[in-house]
């Protein structure tokens, strides 16, 4: 399987049947194989080409409906295009910076403006109200504000979303373009987020059954 991932991540659709061929043959769980494709998909195709997700998550579904061995095919043909197209890290990137920032400063206050309920919510700026459907206004918490975790990347329909985003920064007033991390800014490491924000996950979902347990007089 490490194999097959990163012949896929590497661009060579050759070596990724070839490992998706010996795993089939081998008697490895398909499932297995459709679930990682998932995760590529997102984690190193990304926006670069918005279609690899579909292709990953059809394949996914052709093999739930139709099994082995017409579903090689479908797993076939989403290897080929993981493979061939543009790739991007950029979203793990920017959502795991995310995540650092909860797990360092916890769950922040929300802007009064953005919340559902008291008088501050009255002075939230509906988007479509605007010209360009788009208005300076503040999202972050405030602590947080001008931070920057996505970062599109200079291949794919990412070119199309940065240019997108730069000129919607341009547009409002103090907007800034948009720019790389500075060199040697130090960024989140995925594996080390995802697994502490799954652990806090746990750890408030455990707190919160026990709330209810109480709660219900249990």
């Amino acid at each position: 399987m490490s194999a097959f991932i990163k012949s896929v991540r590497g661009n060579d659709p050759d070596a990724a049947l070839y490992w998706l061929a010996a795993m089939i043959a081998a008697g490895e769980d398909p499932k297995f194989i459709a679930r990682r494709l998932l995760i590529l998909a997102s984690e190193d195709v990304g926006l670069a080409d918005p279609r690899g997700l579909e292709v990953a998550v059809a394949a996914s579904q052709a093999l739930e409906w139709v099994g082995l061995p017409e579903a090689q095919y479908a797993l076939a043909e989403a290897t080929i295009f993981l493979a061939s197209t543009t790739k991007s890290n950029a979203v793990g990137r920017a959502y795991f910076a995310a995540m650092a920032d909860v797990l360092k400063s916890g769950s922040l206050p929300v802007p009064p403006h953005l919340r559902s309920s008291g008088a501050g919510r009255r002075s939230y700026k509906y988007p479509h109200d605007f010209e360009g459907d788009d208005v300076d206004q503040q999202y972050l918490p405030d602590k947080l504000v001008g931070s920057r975790y996505y970062f599109p990347g200079n291949l794919g329909a990412e070119i199309k979303l940065g240019e997108r985003l730069d000129r919607l920064r341009e547009s409002r007033p103090g907007g800034n373009r948009r720019k790389e991390p500075a060199a040697g800014q130090r960024e989140a490491d995925p594996m080390s987020a995802a697994s502490e924000g799954m652990r806090t996950r746990q750890a408030n979902l455990r707190a919160l059954a026990e709330e209810q347990r109480r709660d219900s007089g249990e």
